[in-house]
């Protein structure tokens, strides 16, 4: 998607607005400055589904047999962000039908979002055409069902799972979950067993598709041998790129989708964040050492070139990182989260966004010759906004 400034002509991109963050613990998100546009003011005002029958199509894309928008929107701040403060609900829900208008069918929860908040959120937003869309949301973490309680550890058992999938149901007001992880894996149950409950909820019609994150390759070899996986959800980025060196090969070789969670580095790759950027109290970035003082001049080298390369094909630098994900396999499908209308539209453009052959070896050789310093979250951590976690046992 392209915007140009009428006085020069330029491309202008909506990030390009946002305000830097500010310095000693200032949240990052304050002060940020939106770009209304015509189109904003015109068709996303509204509460309801401008043309439920009719969306916009941003093609499609295979994850196992599962075929979804070719990008899709992930949900998960929009009850709490990063920085921890709470997004007004009307205007989440606004996006969420907005993203179906502008061609998104495919939106990813989980329980452990709120916890169960965003999954309500999900389901009234796409209750005007949830026949039109697929859902995607995770069990795993150890919550309680009636208060929404984060308790200590994981819980996969399968009487566990059961009963979480029913007040999924519930609260994304439908009758079949369209694929389900198992968000982490839980040490205490075996892989074979969770794929039981599962079998059981299929043949029940509650779920349609399963899946994994963050699980190691011999746990999905056996998930896989015990009832086929249609994809997993893993972090993979510019940012981050560890999927590359075993399961990215091996969900080729099984025939299972893959879908990146925090596609955009969490803003890193927006341009949102400069070496002066300091994080609020709370906010999950400013624990993880690649996002350090020390560490973040030598990593926005990475930044610079998706902000050369969005310069080169006249887009925006979010459009980039999206695309060159899409451009590695034919069976990835980013899921960036937002809680920004002009966000969502920009990533959405990235559908249109193509590499050359040449210019994708080009590419990927100035990502891969930069090796980001500082680690990903801490192990085991998993914040009330949805932030993502590494497994506690990589070697399942």
């Amino acid at each position: 998607m392209k915007k140009s400034n009428e006085s020069n002509g330029k491309y202008v991109g909506r990030r390009d607005f946002i305000a830097k963050s500010t310095i000693a613990g200032a949240s990052l998100a304050a002060g940020q400055l939106m770009w209304a546009t015509d189109s904003l003011n015109s068709n996303n005002s509204k509460m309801e589904s401008n043309n439920p029958e009719k969306p916009m199509s941003l093609g499609t894309r295979k994850l196992g047999s599962l075929e979804v928008s070719s990008v899709g929107l992930g949900v998960q701040n929009m009850s709490r962000k990063y920085e921890t403060t709470i997004p007004y609900r009307p205007e989440m829900i606004n996006i969420i039908r907005s993203a179906f208008d502008n061609g998104i069918t495919f939106y990813d929860s989980a329980e452990a979002y709120g916890p169960h908040e965003v999954e309500r959120i999900l389901g009234e937003g796409v209750a005007p055409f949830r026949d039109k869309v697929k859902i995607a949301t995770k069990f795993g973490w150890n919550i309680d069902q009636e208060t929404g309680e984060r308790r200590p550890g994981l819980n996969s058992k399968p009487d566990h799972i059961k009963l979480v999938v029913d007040g999924m149901l519930k609260r994304l007001r439908t009758d079949r979950i369209d694929l389900l992880y198992q968000h982490r894996v839980d040490p205490e149950v075996p892989i074979e067993d969770v794929a039981g409950a599962i079998k059981d909820l299929m043949d029940q019609g509650k779920v349609l598709n399963w899946g994994l994150s963050e699980m190691g390759p011999n746990t999905l070899r056996r998930a896989n041998a015990m009832l086929p996986v249609t994809a997993v959800q893993n972090e993979y980025s510019m940012l981050w790129r560890g999927p590359e060196k075993e399961i990215i090969p091996l969900c080729e070789e099984l025939g299972i989708g893959f879908v990146p969670w925090s596609p955009l580095g969490v803003a890193f790759l927006t341009g949102a964040i400069d070496e002066r950027t300091r994080f609020a109290a709370g906010d999950i970035r400013g624990v993880e050492s690649r996002f350090s003082p020390e560490n973040l001049p030598h990593n926005l080298t990475l930044v610079e070139i998706v902000k050369s390369w969005a310069k080169r094909k006249e887009t925006a630098p979010a459009q980039i990182a999206l695309a060159w994900l899409m451009a590695q396999k034919k069976w990835i499908v980013p899921i960036p989260g937002t809680t920004q209308m002009a966000h969502m539209l920009d990533n959405s453009g990235a559908a249109s966004v193509r590499f050359t052959s040449s210019e994708l070896a080009e590419l990927n050789s100035d990502v891969w010759t930069i090796e980001v310093k500082g680690q990903r979250l801490p192990d085991g951590v998993l914040v009330l906004s949805g932030v993502e976690a590494p497994p506690k046992k990589q070697g399942l």
